[in-house]
């Protein structure tokens, strides 16, 4: 078995026949440079021979005599790696590696989409985080009733026409200048919790108590009085409006949100409209509203004039709440339909739309925004209520003009659930006292 080790290039014997493997190298092999393999063959008691033969010696034990264990049978290669094609074998004599399959290549760009996606969303909620007005602080109220179960949101809709040409104005029937000061056109308290979600309407023209406040632009003192909740609004703004609410309701507000004219409408249209289905005709002048009996898309325009109509309603100011509340939850479901969310075209349009007039509290995050849409959806699919805050009458004489008187005893039963994050079981409509 000396052939092998002469020095000679290319002479390597497996089994008898000459193999090549190490000419490709140069390599020489010798017994100065590799006196392990010169020894002959020493196995292990009991170790079973692998039937390699080197110029006739019988090759077992080859873990333990130097010599390699790699299914062929040739010394190692130095210097040089790869395989001999498809599935071939390469100088060591091991199979190389065979291309990726079908799953795997499937598995690697699902791993890659996913990282695309999530860098996207990461840079769609830090640009969308900068575009909220995080303009009400509910830290700096004061005399706050303490903090109940679930959560409670306010929805304040504006009259303010931040946003809009004196041609919009004109063309949405909203009058009024665009520097105006901001009225409550609608006011909605949500409440989620154990139960899904319920929303509770609260007139404008509800007859409250108003707490002591400070007139923003003059300074002056004024002591708690009664008035419309409206008044709340645009003598105090955003802050002296919550201070009432918790009042009279005994209910802590833990998030705020407030959208104009030029939002909702831009919202609306951004999502590319909004069913909805109406049980009788809708016509009004002052809003502009003229719809037929039967199911609608309605664009940001025509949106705009049914949430506001209120002539043509039986009961007034409660059928408008009964219709803006229909009319956002069915905009919340539209908002989270897989057509909106995952169509980049529509998502940074209505994001855009949407936050540039929305007024929220410091608190406020994306995360609570979703939550808030996802409440709201919630009722469209039967998870929560839509009501008016029980009312006793609804043309109360007061010296401020006609206004909206709760049920004490109604109103007071349904606050406590919420509170107390029970099922709510207070009846709806108008009562007699």
């Amino acid at each position: 078995m000396t052939d092998w080790l002469d020095g000679t290039p290319g002479t390597y014997r497996y089994g008898g026949d000459a193999e090549a493997a190490h000419a490709v190298t140069g390599q020489v092999w010798s017994q100065t440079a590799y006196p392990s393999q010169a020894r002959p063959a020493r196995p292990l008691p009991g170790s079973p021979g692998d039937g390699a033969v080197y110029d006739g010696v019988p090759h077992v034990g080859a873990a333990h005599d130097g010599l390699p264990r790699d299914g062929v049978g040739a010394p190692p290669s130095r210097g040089r790696r790869g395989g001999s094609g498809r599935g071939g074998r390469g100088p060591r004599g091991r199979t190389a590696p065979p291309p990726p399959s079908r799953r795997r290549r499937f598995i690697r760009l699902a791993v890659l989409l996913a990282a695309v996606l999530g860098l996207t969303s990461l840079g769609t909620y830090v640009w969308a985080d900068t575009k909220l007005q995080r303009d009400v602080d509910l830290g700096g109220i004061s005399g706050r009733p303490p903090q109940g179960k679930g959560a409670n949101y306010l929805i304040v809709g504006s009259d303010s026409r931040v946003g809009l040409s004196v041609k919009d104005r004109k063309d949405l029937h909203t009058g009024g200048s665009a520097d105006a000061g901001r009225r409550t056109d609608s006011m909605i308290l949500l409440h989620t919790g154990a139960h899904g979600t319920t929303m509770v309407s609260l007139p404008r023209d509800s007859w409250v108590t108003i707490p002591a406040y400070i007139r923003p632009d003059t300074g002056r003192h004024y002591p708690a009085s009664k008035n419309k909740l409206n008044a709340a609004f645009s003598l105090g703004g955003p802050d002296l409006l919550i201070r009432t609410i918790e009042r009279n309701t005994g209910l802590r507000i833990g998030h705020y949100t407030e959208i104009g004219f030029a939002g909702f409408v831009g919202i609306v249209d951004a999502v590319g409209g909004v069913p909805m289905c109406l049980d009788k005709d809708v016509k009004d002048e002052k809003s502009g509203a003229d719809l037929t009996k039967g199911c609608h898309t309605l664009d940001g325009r025509t949106a705009l004039a049914f949430v506001r109509q209120r002539h043509q309603e039986a009961q007034g100011d409660l059928g408008r709440s009964k219709n803006q509340q229909k009319f956002l939850a069915a905009l919340a479901h539209k908002t989270a339909t897989p057509g909106v969310i995952l169509d980049p075209s529509r998502v940074y349009p209505t994001m855009s739309a949407g936050l540039d007039t929305l007024i929220v509290d410091k608190d406020m995050s994306l995360w609570n925004l979703t939550s808030l849409f996802e409440a709201m959806k919630k009722v469209t699919t039967g998870n929560g209520k839509r009501l008016n805050v029980p009312v006793a009458g609804l043309g109360f004489s007061t010296p401020k003009g006609s206004a909206v008187k709760w049920d004490p005893p109604r109103a007071q039963k349904l606050f406590a659930e919420l509170r107390d994050d029970r099922p709510v079981d207070v009846a709806d409509g108008v009562g007699k006292g």
